[in-house]
């Protein structure tokens, strides 16, 4: 299942990046869970699912459905917007080093050697990608303030994911993934008639609208239950470090579709992305 949530996540930068050539970041961000909620909402009522009975786990779900479904895409999002699609899925290969960071912290049990020997070697690829300004990408639309700005969304999702892991221990993946898409809905309601303008919405396009329908059904819904799922199960740490294979995807699609070219910093971080999975896998 956590392949199965990699492969869905690994379309999230190319379908942001054709959402927001035609709709305003913010606006994308907010239809993003807006609809998903919608979309969750009669599976909470028709299904009988609760919200968690302990308080410990109700806290972790609210700080789950801040994380991720309201921090995350609006920075994603806004990020995507200032940078190419191959930037964006290669510094998402930071996910797991920040899942595994903040499990670590919450449940107070480090990983072992192996682990952060594949975490440090995806994270200086990293580094190298968003510290290197050349190539044809750079030139065009990739920005250091668009780079950031997708590392800070990685580091709101895996609070995210991790916080909805431990609340998922009551009720399972499926209701909190649910439950947490809801929560993010209400809270955004009240903003939608300042960020979501009809009149600006009246001339986008079907590609466009694909690309918001593609993020909130399968990136969201789909995508957060099949990693909760495997999170739970598999465990933290372990599941994690599949997510290093999801910016390679990303790159694929977004050479394949929109035609970006490959520079030497993002070989670079894809070569180090795939080292730090064979790593990281490796037994001590």
């Amino acid at each position: 299942m956590a392949l199965v949530a990699v492969v869905l996540w690994s379309a999230t930068p190319l379908a942001t990046k054709v959402a927001v050539v035609e709709i305003d970041p913010v606006a994308t961000a907010t239809l993003r869970t807006m609809i998903s909620a919608l979309v969750a909402l009669p599976f909470l009522f028709f299904g009988d699912l609760r919200l968690p009975r302990n308080a410990g786990a109700r806290r972790y779900l609210v700080v789950s459905s801040l994380s991720g479904f309201v921090v995350f895409p609006l920075l994603l999002t806004i990020g995507v917007q200032r940078t190419s699609v191959g930037h964006a899925a290669l510094i998402l290969g930071t996910l797991p080093v920040f899942t595994g960071l903040i499990a670590a912290l919450l449940e107070h049990r480090m990983p072992g050697r192996n682990w952060w020997a594949g975490c440090a070697l995806a994270l200086a690829g990293t580094a190298i990608l968003t510290g290197t300004r050349t190539g044809p990408d750079t030139l065009i639309e990739a920005t250091a303030v668009g780079d950031l700005l997708v590392i800070a969304s990685a580091v709101a999702a895996a609070t995210g994911y991790v916080t909805g892991t431990l609340a998922a221990h009551e009720t399972g993946s499926w209701t909190i993934t649910l439950w947490g898409i809801v929560i993010a809905g209400l809270v955004l309601l009240p903003l939608v008639p300042f960020v979501v303008s009809p009149t600006a919405l009246a001339g986008v396009g079907a590609r466009a609208w694909g690309g918001v329908l593609y993020l909130a059904i399968f990136s969201s819904i789909v995508g957060y239950a099949a990693w909760y799922w495997a999170l739970g199960h598999g465990g933290i740490g372990r599941a994690g470090v599949t997510q290093f294979l999801q910016p390679l995807v990303g790159v694929l699609l977004a050479m394949a579709v929109l035609g970006e070219a490959l520079t030497w910093p993002m070989a670079v971080a894809a070569a180090a992305n795939l080292g730090g999975v064979a790593w990281a896998r490796r037994p001590l």
